[in-house]
């Protein structure tokens, strides 16, 4: 009996033993973690609100950057119109026992990201004196404010000297500082303020931050402002803190520009007395609340740990990076810096809404409002070029003109941009069935791109109503005739906009049906679709033919999609990231789920660098975070292994099987109607 018991005891012991080791080796769905941290083989992490991003650093108490939505301006970079960095308002030092803290004296640093929470968290031992834990969020209920919390637990009796710094990148100009006490009877509140002019002085950019203190009003700590250059100033306190005592204290700060609003310094003044009155606890609520909203909509992965925390990555960052109730776009690296200037690309309309239009219909609204609010612009660029309709720029900023660089033949030639722009309007309608949006903003744009289609055509016969001298989604072909995506995308455009005439009650003009019937799709002898009308079967940057299956659907037959598939995919050289996307969809759609499974992970992992595995644009690269990848890669998902397929009445579900790997595939909160899709083994 003695011998039964033991025995029953060794087994429970290492049940438990088992199940605490799997638990403590699981990988948290929500939480990517850095506990080396290598400043030399860094890649920084963003938190963002749809106004603001903040780019992680590896030095303590120090950001590498912070981005502005909307701020544009002319300087150095192409000659052409580029996002800026702004004031460094979050930035901190801290000296304790009079020495100053740095990278080269502290150990055991730390860092995570809480994408359920979306805030970001570092801390580190300085010496054997004391930690020190931060976090920073933007706001997801503030578009313009953040906020930082500071922990400092003492290992010994010390003194503490924090201080907030805002510090202006060294393209702004014309810095002017500013430090004001507001004293009122509930709060005395200290206000380190900074203005500066963008590089041409076209805009105005102000900063304001302040401490919040957990002592009761008149117990707070002093402080005290110091100047030290143009470009910086600082406000600072003293604090003794006795062995095993913690000492919290936060710091909200508020950023605009005149982009976003007339006033920018009262209104970064008020903005941050606003954030400070209403205290911590209540700034935290508020942000958790609106991020659990978000979350409602969400792809959960059974039985593949590693594929949850990588789709939770994508996820996190094109929520981060798009804002509901503005007329913003998401260019190609979100607001992680200043990659490709900040300008919008196919990549929102193509890559990144239709994944955002799926599980957040009002996010990807200001997506296709952005376009909608530049449709003049784009009109004038057709007139400029000679066509009737609108021509959307392939680069676009503030204005909605062209923004790209002279010497990049995309500008005048990557035509498809136009039909890019068009389809994301359609699914728009689609998704939501918003009438009124389409009769107002839907079908202006859609008529105005096919005018530009019906004009841009050489009307060569029937059969060849031609579009030549183009540049290829494939954009290693420049100047070819007859592209395949931009001829399919052209159709699909004229298509679309005869549907929406029916919808709205407008008449369409019947020429765009003559020409969509026209314009020639090229196949080579033995059946595979030809790229464009001189292609020899040489490699290709990224997807191009394989788009005609899917996001277009104008390929439906699955032999032709197969035939496609097996020519173009090994012809595919080092591009961007989302060609392995389309490419998993493509073979998941066609039966093959483990191949698309591996050419999931192909759209992905090469691409991830250190140390919280962000995405670059290509294997191997070092520019993240490529957004549009996270967009592919999310597609491959919802589109592939979910099923789900934008119609002309909704989003309904195909039949897809789930790679051996996966258990089962949950999306949530998907549409308008925020259903919930399931597909099992």
């Amino acid at each position: 009996m003695k011998k039964l018991y033991t025995s029953m005891w060794i087994l429970i012991f290492l049940f438990f033993s088992f199940h605490f080791a799997v638990a403590q080796t699981n990988t948290n769905p929500w939480i990517i973690k850095a506990d080396k941290i290598d400043p030399s083989d860094y890649y920084g992490i963003t938190v963002a609100n749809g106004m603001i991003g903040i780019v992680s650093s590896p030095q303590p108490l120090t950001v590498k950057a912070v981005v502005l939505n909307g701020a544009y301006d002319l300087y150095g970079r192409g000659m052409v119109s580029n996002i800026m960095e702004v004031f460094d308002f979050l930035n901190m030092t801290l000296d304790v026992d009079g020495e100053r803290v740095t990278a080269a004296n502290i150990s055991n640093m730390r860092q995570s990201l809480n994408m359920k929470k979306a805030v970001f968290t570092s801390s580190f031992d300085f010496k054997d004196k004391a930690t020190v834990t931060y976090s920073y969020m933007a706001l997801r209920q503030l578009p313009y404010t953040a906020l930082v919390n500071v922990t400092i637990h003492a290992k010994k009796d010390i003194t503490v000297i924090p201080a907030s710094v805002m510090q202006a990148p060294d393209m702004l100009r014309d810095v002017q500082n500013y430090y004001n006490e507001i004293d009122r009877p509930q709060a005395l509140i200290r206000l380190l303020t900074s203005t500066a002019k963008s590089p041409t002085g076209k805009l105005l950019i102000a900063a304001s931050n302040c401490f919040i203190f957990p002592e009761k009003h008149g117990e707070e700590p002093q402080v005290i402002h110091e100047m030290w250059d143009n470009n910086m100033h600082s406000m600072k306190f003293y604090k003794h803190l006795k062995a095993g005592e913690n000492y919290s204290f936060s710091v909200a700060g508020s950023i605009l520009s005149s982009a976003n609003d007339p006033d920018p310094l009262n209104s970064a003044e008020r903005l941050t007395i606003y954030a400070a009155l209403q205290g911590k606890d209540q700034l935290l609520n508020a942000h958790y609340a609106a991020w659990d909203s978000l979350w409602k909509s969400d792809i959960q992965i059974e039985g593949d740990p590693d594929a949850q925390l990588a789709v939770h990555s994508a996820m996190y960052h094109l929520y981060s990076f798009v804002r509901a109730g503005t007329a913003y776009s998401i260019s190609p690296m979100g607001l992680s810096g200043l990659g490709y200037n900040g300008h919008i690309f196919w990549d929102a309309d193509l890559w990144m809404f239709p994944a955002i239009l799926e599980l957040h219909p009002a996010l990807a609204k200001s997506m296709i409002e952005y376009r909608y609010e530049r449709l003049q612009a784009a009109e004038r660029n057709a007139f400029s070029h000679g066509f009737k309709g609108a021509m959307y720029p392939w680069e676009s900023a503030e204005t909605g003109d062209e923004e790209t660089p002279v010497w990049a033949l995309s500008g005048p030639f990557e035509h498809h941009i136009t039909a890019d722009v068009a389809i994301a309007a359609w699914n728009y309608f689609c998704v939501t069935q918003d009438t009124p949006w389409l009769k107002e903003k839907g079908y202006p744009i859609l008529k105005e791109t096919a005018d530009f289609w019906a004009s841009r055509v050489q009307r060569n016969g029937p059969g060849h109503y031609d579009i030549d001298n183009v540049v290829a989604a494939d954009e290693w072909a420049e100047n070819v005739d007859n592209n395949a995506f931009t001829n399919a995308a052209a159709i699909t455009n004229l298509r679309d906009a005869v549907k929406a005439a029916a919808i709205v009650g407008a008449a369409p003009d019947p020429d765009w049906t003559v020409v969509a019937d026209n314009i020639p799709i090229l196949k080579f002898p033995d059946g595979v679709t030809k790229e464009f009308a001189a292609y020899h079967g040489e490699p290709i940057k990224q997807a191009d033919v394989n788009l005609l299956a899917y996001p277009l659907n104008f390929i439906t037959d699955t032999a032709q999609i197969r035939k496609d598939l097996l020519y173009y995919e090994p012809r595919i050289g080092n591009g961007p990231a989302m060609s392995y996307s389309v490419l998993s969809l493509l073979y998941e759609r066609s039966g093959n789920s483990e191949k698309a499974y591996s050419l999931f992970h192909r759209s992905y992992q090469p691409n991830e660098v250190p140390p919280f595995n962000v995405l670059a644009e290509t294997a191997g690269g070092t520019n993240p975070y490529f957004a549009t990848g996270a967009g592919g890669m999310l597609q491959a998902v919802l589109n592939g292994f979910g099923g789900l397929e934008i119609t002309d009445h909704g989003i309904e579900q195909l039949k897809p099987k789930l790679p051996k790997a996966w258990n089962q595939l949950t999306i949530t909160g998907v549409g308008k109607e925020k259903k919930t899709y399931v597909v099992r083994k």
